[in-house]
């Protein structure tokens, strides 16, 4: 199936994979952006000297954070045309240079609550990679009720002053900012006290400790804030309007990427058949059905992007897309790597390497255990689902 996305589209495919192949530098190709971003990537050598000559000619020609409006530095791209890049960055095998969550999930709150002097500050250092952003959301006494964070964040002049402690931060070792949400008015229900604000992570009263996972890396940390200062400035939307900003990071946090997710699960499929194939278990009808499943289920991505990218095409917001979406492959991947394990056998059991550590099955299978707790639970998906989007009666307290 192919969707005809009409003459704009389709010319701007076009146009892109002219550029990319006339710009485009060897030795990128196995490139995985997200190994750049977890800090698995290497920093020193030819492949990260190409790497870093790559990223120059994106930004030269405005195609980092190319969603971002024109007078904020991206290039106005619709989520059809995003869906079109991502696309053709993946086909044609060059690595699109995302800024993480800046990229994703602060610049597009800013963008949306920021005031005319926020945008002009902080959006360009996203751009320019000199801002790297980890977030501060979750806590140790809230699970997914986002809304009853502790955290105190209290005005002192002109600056804001936070204090607290935060968990499951994803990459707070890389960063050198966190976007805290705080509870700065703590004598108005519990929704309306909150606040937004973009804090320096590095010498600033906070304490960074690492949270080994059973993958044996250490990928998120948890945080002490112990008087943690950040200007005015830095309160994205005003105080007390942090829930707002937060709702705003979460849309985009879980249904950013769905129109072309399916292409990273595609490839890890296809990765695992030809493990299968290796091993002989191929021949194995069980194997053979798992595999079916996790390709119809790689499939319904697929469809379920083109839907919502003939949804953006037609100028149609989505709907509760993002639940659903998250709720779907956070699932599949976990059901995935089982399936993987299944094609290991008993090897699955042993590690490999001179220090007998995971291999990227067993690892695909052991980190898949978080998907569906990380950015809302599958139970809170489910509600969000059934109270949203099919009216359902909401669930007791």
């Amino acid at each position: 199936m192919k969707l005809d996305l009409g003459p704009e589209l389709e010319a701007f495919r076009r146009e892109l994979g002219d550029w990319i192949e006339d710009n485009r530098i060897d030795g990128l190709e196995d490139v995985d952006e997200r190994a750049v971003y977890l800090g698995t990537f290497e920093q020193s050598g030819p492949v990260a000297a190409a790497y870093r000559q790559w990223s120059e000619r994106l930004g030269q020609a405005r195609l980092i954070c190319p969603q971002w409006p024109e007078e904020v530095g991206g290039r106005g791209l619709s989520g059809a045309h995003m869906a079109v890049l991502n696309e053709e960055f993946s086909r044609r095998r060059v690595p699109r240079v995302s800024r993480g969550m800046g990229e994703s999930l602060v610049g597009p709150s800013i963008i949306v609550h920021g005031s005319e002097a926020q945008k002009a500050h902080f959006l360009p250092r996203i751009i320019s990679g000199e801002d790297r952003y980890c977030q501060g959301f979750s806590e140790p006494d809230h699970g997914s009720d986002l809304a009853g964070v502790e955290t105190s964040g209290v005005v002192d002049g002109e600056e804001i002053v936070l204090t607290g402690q935060k968990v499951w931060t994803s990459g707070a070792h890389l960063a050198n900012m966190i976007f805290v949400l705080c509870r700065s008015d703590p004598n108005v229900p519990k929704h309306q006290g909150l606040s937004y604000v973009l804090a320096p992570i590095r010498d600033n009263g906070v304490d960074i400790r690492p949270l080994r996972q059973p993958t044996g890396r250490s990928g998120f940390s948890q945080e002490y804030l112990d008087g943690c200062r950040a200007p005015l400035l830095n309160v994205i939307g005003g105080l007390g309007n942090g829930w707002r900003v937060a709702m705003t990071t979460l849309g985009n946090e879980r249904g950013g990427g769905a129109t072309t997710q399916h292409l990273r699960y595609e490839r890890e499929l296809w990765d695992l058949v030809d493990e299968a194939r290796k091993r002989g278990g191929t021949d194995d009808p069980l194997v053979r059905q798992d595999l079916a499943w996790a390709y119809s289920h790689v499939e319904i991505m697929r469809f379920q992007g083109l839907r919502l990218l003939s949804a953006l095409a037609a100028k149609r917001e989505p709907g509760p897309e993002a639940s659903v979406n998250k709720l779907f492959w956070s699932e599949y991947q976990q059901r995935f790597g089982e399936i993987a394990m299944g094609v290991l056998g008993a090897d699955a059991m042993l590690g490999v390497g001179p220090e007998y550590g995971l291999g990227r099955w067993q690892s695909t299978f052991v980190s898949s255990r978080a998907v569906t707790i990380f950015s809302g639970t599958s139970e809170i998906q489910r509600n969000i689902i059934g109270e949203r989007a099919l009216g359902l009666p909401r669930e007791p307290g």
